[in-house]
Order: structure tokens, then C-alpha cells, then sequence
């Protein structure tokens, strides 16, 4: 569950007009997801990668829209990440991390094509901007997320 909600008066049209502006497709369980809840910070905020490295830990997800900073075309949304922080155009950020700004999780549309089902990846800006693989769905992504009690942390 998230604890924050931001707006869920979400509509089709605003929807329409953030995928024209951002070029990309979103998935159908992003939409269904932020229909709920549009943003905000879960309850289960871990990771674990897919590679089974450290996990990594999400700080809130980014909403639709654009009036909001913390929106998919805000003042703090794709668009910025690309152009301040030089991060590869690979798809879409939903989601900021606690290294506070350092990795950001992407939709990641590079295998898949701007109208295809991308792949969600955690790009580590402080490594070349490696992309690591978290789920190969938005929505696998969603089930995959757990609190740091459930997850062992003690591995390296």
C-alpha cells in the first residue's frame, strides 16, 4: 500500500498528453497502478535485483503529471534526469532511490521500442550509469517490492 497519495483524479487525457510529451507507451500496469494512487512513497520500498546484488531501496514513486516536481514531466521529472544529470534516454523514471538522485529506477523501452513492455531497471549513475535488470515488468516489479524485514541483508 502507499501511505502518500497525491492525486487520483487521473484522466485518460492527461495520460494521453504526459505519453505524447515523455514518447513513450506506458504500460498498462503502471496506469492501473497509478489510477490508485498516482504516486507517493509504498509501504515496501526494496528491491532485490534481479542479478541478486544488494537490493535496492525506492524512496517514492513519480505521479503523472507535470504540475508537481516529483511527476513524470515536472520540474524534477524524465526530462530533467536526462538533462541535469546526464542520464541515458532509455524510457521513463517512476521512481526515486534514498542515494538521492545517484540511481534512478527507469521503464526501461531500450529492447522493447517506445510502444512495447519495458523492463524496469535501477541505472546507477555513480557506475557509467550501469543498468541493472529489477523485474522484466512494471508489474512483477510491483510484486517484488518488500520491506528491509523481509529481505536478507547480510549478503554482499
Amino acid at each position: 500500500g502507499v501511505t502518500v497519495v497525491l492525486d487520483t483524479n487521473l484522466s485518460d487525457e492527461l495520460i494521453r498528453e504526459v505519453e505524447e510529451e515523455l514518447g513513450y507507451r506506458l504500460p498498462e500496469s503502471y496506469l492501473y497502478f497509478m489510477k490508485k494512487h498516482n504516486g507517493g512513497m509504498p509501504k515496501k520500498t526494496y528491491c532485490p535485483m534481479m542479478d541478486g546484488s544488494f537490493p535496492v531501496c525506492i524512496e517514492g514513486f513519480y505521479g503523472i503529471g507535470r504540475k508537481k516536481a516529483n511527476t513524470l514531466c515536472g520540474e524534477m521529472g524524465t526530462a530533467f534526469w536526462l538533462e541535469e544529470w546526464e542520464y541515458p534516454a532509455i524510457g521513463v523514471v517512476i521512481c526515486d532511490t534514498v542515494s538521492a538522485g545517484h540511481d534512478m529506477i527507469f521503464l526501461d523501452y531500450s529492447d522493447c521500442g517506445t510502444d512495447g513492455e519495458p523492463c524496469v531497471v535501477d541505472v546507477d549513475q555513480e557506475f557509467d550509469y550501469r543498468k541493472k535488470r529489477l523485474a522484466d515488468t512494471f508489474e512483477q516489479f510491483i510484486e517484488k517490492l518488500s520491506t528491509s524485514g523481509e529481505l536478507d541483508l547480510d549478503h554482499n
